[in-house]
């Protein structure tokens, strides 16, 4: 009897690890069986990802995407969301990896684990070009409308710059706070440097002003599920291998540094 029960203890320990095992079946294996790679991105943003002149879809973080996975040997496919909505679609299992220019805050940190920083950006403050404002002081006023993106950091950016304006949110990429400025919705707004001169190309020339001023130094990430920790591990390790090759440089070069990238994109 005792070596009966001994075999059904042995039998439910093994039946029991089966079902943990598969339970915690990395995400990385998952992409692997799937053959494909699901990337979440934000709809409109230039130069990290964005719809461009050819229909074609593109940016720094989508070919950053695109290497990872010719590294997997998969196919990749990118999933379009605003800005509000690429957390939850990573969250909610939609996408297996969140590749935006996104600061890791440590709000954001307890949902989501962050890679490694894979650039710092600077947040700067534009207006219309003909708006008579000049200084911070100036739009640091009730009287003056700030446009906000909901969920960015840029919002809590502007909070903190200009604590007395008055905060208009908008959902969207940056380019919807930039239409509500040159449309006349807000006097004001915050943007990553590199997004201001990529939106502002949607332009007339000179139909905006930046400030000098450089209101942040930020890390952006990119950002995986809390448990994919073996996910988390290998993107890290794919942006050491990708610095020590050049390919890195080569990116960063072309969407980030320079604006060389608009006369083909």
């Amino acid at each position: 009897m005792k070596r009966l029960r001994s075999v059904f203890i042995m039998i439910l320990a093994t039946l029991v690890m089966g079902i943990v095992t598969c339970a915690n079946a990395s995400t990385i294996e998952e992409i692997m069986k799937r053959g494909e790679l699901r990337v979440a991105v934000q709809a409109q943003g230039p130069p990290f990802s964005f719809i461009d002149k050819h229909g074609e879809r593109t940016g720094s973080s989508v070919e950053f995407c695109k290497l990872m996975a010719e590294e997997m040997g998969v196919k990749v496919k990118f999933l379009d969301f605003d800005w509000d909505g690429l957390i939850p679609a990573l969250l909610t299992g939609k996408a297996d990896i969140l590749a935006a220019d996104m600061t890791p805050t440590l709000k954001r940190a307890l949902k989501v684990s962050f890679t490694k920083p894979f650039v710092i950006s600077t947040q700067v403050m534009y207006v219309k070009a003909d708006s008579p404002y000049t200084t911070i002081e100036e739009l640091n006023k009730p009287e003056i409308t700030v446009a906000g993106l909901l969920g960015s950091a840029y919002t809590e950016t502007a909070k903190r710059v200009l604590p007395k304006a008055n905060l208009k949110m908008f959902k969207g990429g940056g380019n919807i706070a930039m239409s509500a400025v040159i449309n006349g919705h807000a006097d004001v707004s915050v943007v990553d440097e590199s997004n201001y001169f990529a939106l502002t190309s949607n332009y007339p020339p000179e139909s905006f002003r930046v400030f000098p001023n450089k209101l942040s130094y930020d890390p952006l990430s990119f950002a995986v599920r809390p448990d994919d920790s073996h996910l988390l591990e290998w993107v890290n390790l794919f942006f050491d291998w990708i610095k020590a090759d050049g390919r890195y440089e080569q990116n960063m070069n072309y969407w980030v540094n320079s604006t060389d990238w608009k006369k083909d994109h």
